[in-house]
This record gives structure tokens, sequence and C-alpha cells, in this order.
């Protein structure tokens, strides 16, 4: 995979074609093989879902995470089938030694009070992001409102280890494939951490734009992306002041050095494609298997964009119907959100997306770009593949539920009503025959 320079102009030939400056740093990254890649979805559901060790695949169970943001509690639920909740962990058993230590420090507690009345809509953010430790016994959590990362034991429900990010806000994470390193934006301090998942230990950091959002390792973890947002808080929402917003752009760096590799500015491929009307703030996002095509959401927009990375074009987009009952005010749409939640079928030919602000969830055929059924969800905030590959996962946080929707039919299969305010869900594991850690 190849993945050009920022200043690249989006309109010349494929880097196969042209010949680079002698000056100009090249970097060629590997395609996984789909099917090798396919394999692997369909294995383990979700990309980035930190595998169980092949050894210990017996006294694992797989199943799903749900983070319920505003509750502080995630929500263990069977991976596939009938999505049946099979306990609950509470992720921040140390909530009142953070508060203290928030309430005696005037600038964190700006920085707390600007979470709970900014992107938390009133409300404290305790879960953005989490995933399992490859053996099953722990929960990594990133923790928005305490500007942390946390390692909590699933079984007993204490503390394994905390990473304090830099700045104020801890985000989006990602598990490289072999399970053994999280990546967490810090969205303050335009950083991206990448810690060792069993000790906490930072193995290294890199820049990124203003307010990193999600992460995605690709080329079988040599490789990490980090999409950054801009400020999502401001009211300057109308077209003509998104370059208000900051500096948004695709970072990707060496997963080992955390080296720069490239830098993708998405502002001048959308120009070029004749889309200067549409916000450059690259939300959720899914490769193809073979990682050669991005599909990607960006800010105020119901729809998504599809971006080859070998040309370093974008090729296609889909805008998807609106709900005409929207308010078309985009200062009343959440953090700048319209759609939010993009998830891919393990055979690469089925889309899902979350049309957040339009209240509804669809599938859509990646061949022909056609939506399926709209189905009806509440805000739904996230989207990702079952465990048996089968099922689009969306979580809905406006009504306190996870929905299933059928790849194949694009019809809703069954909701399961979880905490409050669900937004991540990820495939992870637990130990065999777990329970939930008695309540603290």
């Amino acid at each position: 995979m190849d993945v050009t320079r920022k200043n690249a102009d989006p309109r010349t030939p494929a880097p196969a074609e042209r010949q680079a400056p002698r000056a100009r740093r090249r970097h060629r990254l590997p395609v996984a093989l789909a099917a090798a890649l396919a394999a692997v979805a369909a294995t383990t559901g979700a990309a980035g879902a930190a595998p169980a060790p092949q050894g210990e695949r017996a006294e694992l169970r797989e199943v799903m995470f749900v983070g319920n943001n505003w509750d502080g509690t995630a929500d263990v639920i069977e991976s596939s089938g009938s999505f049946g909740k099979l306990g609950r962990i509470n992720v921040v058993p140390d909530k009142q030694e953070r508060l203290d230590e928030i309430y005696a420090n005037p600038v964190k507690l700006l920085f707390f009070l600007g979470i709970r009345n900014g992107p938390g809509e009133g409300h404290d953010q305790f879960v953005d992001d989490m995933y399992s430790t490859p053996d099953g016994k722990s929960m990594v959590v990133s923790r928005p409102s305490f500007a942390d990362v946390v390692s909590i034991d699933v079984t007993t429900g204490k503390l394994n280890w905390r990473f304090p990010v830099s700045g104020f806000r801890s985000d989006h994470m990602a598990v490289s494939p072999d399970g053994k390193r999280v990546a967490v934006s810090a969205s303050t301090s335009n950083t991206v951490h990448v810690l060792d998942i069993e000790t906490g230990e930072e193995a290294g950091s890199f820049k990124t734009g203003d307010k990193p959002h999600e992460n995605v390792f690709t080329d079988g973890g040599k490789h990490l992306w980090n999409m950054s947002i801009g400020d999502v808080q401001t009211n300057s929402d109308a077209p003509w002041l998104d370059w208000t917003k900051g500096d948004r752009k695709i970072t990707v760096v060496d997963a080992e050095t955390f080296e720069e590799v490239e830098v993708i500015d998405m502002r001048e491929r959308l120009d070029a494609f004749g889309r200067k009307d549409l916000s450059d703030a690259v939300r959720p996002v899914a490769f193809t298997p073979d990682e050669s095509k991005l599909y990607f959401q960006v800010s105020f927009y119901n729809g998504f964009l599809e971006y080859d990375v070998a040309e370093d074009r974008i090729t296609r987009d889909k805008t998807l119907p609106k709900n005409p009952d929207t308010d078309e005010d985009r200062t009343t749409w959440v953090n700048d959100s319209r759609h939010h939640g993009m998830s891919m079928s393990p055979q690469g030919d089925k889309l899902c997306v979350a049309g957040t602000m339009d209240d509804y969830a669809t599938v859509v055929d990646r061949e022909t770009l056609e939506e399926g059924p709209l189905v009806t969800a509440s805000k739904p905030y996230w989207a990702t593949v079952s465990g048996d590959g089968k099922s689009c996962v969306i979580s809905e946080s406006g009504s306190d539920q996870v929905t299933a929707i059928d790849f194949g039919t694009g019809e809703k299969t069954v909701s399961v009503p979880v905490g409050d305010h669900p937004q991540r869900v990820r495939i992870a594991h637990v130990p065999d025959g777990w329970t939930s850690p008695p309540a603290r």
C-alpha cells in the first residue's frame, strides 16, 4: 500500500506511474492479502480486537464490550446470536480519588467541566474506548473526563495500572494485531500515546493534527494511522467557516519507531474530487480487507467517501438519506457529527453506516453503494462486526441499547438493553466461565 505525501497533487498519476524527486522520501507499505485478512476478520470479528493467544483460546470466551460512557460501566454481552447480557464492569472504581485530584487543581477542574458541558452534553465521560488484553484477564479503558487509560482486572474489578495522558482528555484507541500494544489519542495535546497493554508503560508517542480521534493499525501492525478532527466545540459550523476548525489531517507513522511515514491532507483530495463543500475532518473509517480502499465519514455529512490508497485520490462518494425531522441547524449536531460509525463485513462486500443525527443505520452494498433498509435507531454512535461476522452491531446512545443488523438482509435482528449512553462496542475475550466482579 502506498501512502503519498501531504503536498502531492491528488490529480497526478498513481505512485507506480511517476518518478519521485530525489529529495522526496518514499515508503512502500505492503498490501495485506485479502483472503488472510478476511479469515482473521471472520475469526475475531471487528478489526483491531486484541487476539486471544493460540494456546489459550479454549480457556477464553469471545464476548463484546459495550462502553456506557455516562454510566462509567462496560456491559459484557455475547458476541453473536442473541447478544445476551453476561455481566457488567465498573470502569471507574477509583472515581472518588480522581475527583478529589481534579477538584484540587483549578486547571484540571476547568477542563473537566469543559468536557462535561461540551462533548459530554452535560455529562461526565467515563469510558470512550475499551479492549481486552490477549489473555482475557483485563480490560483496558480510555476515560476522557479523567484524561487517562487504565487496566482493570475483569475478575476482581481492581485497577492494574493507570496511565495519565498528556493534556486533559483521552479519546479513541486501537490495539495492535498481536494484542501487545494499545494506542490512545490525547485530544488536547495533539498526541497519540502507544502503551504496552500488559504494563501500561509508554512504548512511544507521536504528534498529530488538531484533536486526534480515530486510530487504526494497518499492514499487519507495521503502521498506525491517526485521523484528527479539529475543534468540534465551536459554533463556527457554517461551511465557509470550516477553516476555523484547525489543522486536520491523517498522520501515518511507523508503529515501531513512531516516525512519521506520511501525512494525507484530505482537503486537497476533496477539492480535487469536486467536494469543496465538505469538511476535511475525517471521522470513523473502514478499510477493505486488502487495505486498498478507505471509506470515511466527515463532519456534518450524511454520507461517506471512498479513497483509493495506492492512487491517493477520492474515487466515489455516497450521500445517504436525510431524516426530515433532523434539525438542519448544524450547531445542534453532537460534536459536529451527522453520521458517526462505520464497519465492514469480513468479506468486504458490505458497509454498515450509523446515521447518528438522522436516527437510523443502514447496510450499503460496497460495489453499487446502494443502501439497504433504513433501520430506525436512536442516535447510533458506533458500528462494529459481530463475532460470527454475520451482523453489524450498533450502539444506540439515545435509547441505551445495542442493536444487531443482518449484513445479508439489512434488517434488524435483535436489540439488547445496556447502560447509560453506550458508545464504543468492541469484540473482546474474558476467561471461560467469567462472571461480573464484585460491586465496588
